[in-house]
């Protein structure tokens, strides 16, 4: 009996004591800046540690390379557009013609085989001019693509936030896909820490816990939000995500506590 309740006593303390974690706190929306095209970079805005808003203008790349693809297609809509003009000028010539030698085949005066050459060359101009003015379609459209990748060198702001890395300077090459920055949005953050798979019952998602950062003094509560189901090989814990507010200034990577 005695043992019993030594045991009841001891089970009771360590429920009492609970489960204390360390962890860090994230940026849940931190984005990594990429170019969509390639160019030297013209200027740079921000440095790492700076503010930024929706918008706001991060950096430039030039437009050399889209400067002279425009040119090509300008010239491409220029012949196109010379091309229908053409073929529209010899249909009309054609068609007067035509016009007038089917008078002089009813008088006998061209034979009918003079005749059926004009209409067959009404046929192929008319073709032709259909043709050149899909031509000029597709060349205008293309100017229309090429000229909407000049918005593309100036990389903006996606969100707000602050730039906690650049690996970017003026007279650089900017590669597509290669990342630039990274911005951290300040306003959803959260605390990642690592849970032994045999505690996992205790950090169920939606459960309030007690969180607190030394650093700068914070202690509030805060729900944990999800629990990734991929363990570690090596330690078998598993990531457990916790939102929480707080009034102070936080930053990612900050030394965080959490009481569960």
């Amino acid at each position: 009996m005695k043992l019993w309740i030594l045991f009841f006593t001891l089970g009771t303390t360590l429920s009492a004591a609970g489960l204390s974690l360390s962890g860090s706190v994230f940026s849940d929306n931190q984005k990594i800046i990429t170019s969509r095209n390639m160019g030297f970079v013209t200027q740079v805005n921000v440095s790492e540690g700076s503010r930024v808003r929706t918008g706001d203008l991060l950096y430039t790349i030039d437009s050399q390379e889209i400067d002279s693809s425009r040119s090509q297609v300008e010239s491409a809509i220029s012949q196109a557009q010379l091309s229908l003009q053409m073929y529209e000028n010899q249909y009309q010539n054609v068609n007067i013609n035509l016009e007038r030698n089917k008078r002089l085949l009813q008088q006998d005066m061209v034979s009918r085989y003079e005749v059926e050459n004009l209409e067959l060359a009404r046929t192929n101009l008319l073709n032709s001019i259909s043709i050149a003015k899909h031509q000029v379609q597709q060349a205008t459209a293309r100017l229309k693509e090429v000229n909407n990748q000049y918005r593309y060198l100036r990389i903006v702001a996606p969100n707000n936030g602050v730039i906690i890395s650049k690996s970017i300077k003026v007279g650089e090459m900017a590669m597509p896909g290669m990342p630039t920055m990274v911005l951290a949005d300040l306003s959803d953050l959260k605390i990642n820490v690592d849970v032994a798979e045999s505690n996992l019952k205790l950090t169920p998602i939606g459960r309030k816990v007690k969180v607190s950062i030394p650093s700068i003094g914070y202690v509030g509560i805060g729900t944990i939000t999800s629990v990734i189901p991929n363990s570690n090989p090596t330690t078998h814990t598993f990531k457990v995500k916790i939102s929480f507010k707080a009034r102070q200034t936080v930053y990612p990577g900050m030394y965080a506590l959490v009481e569960i």
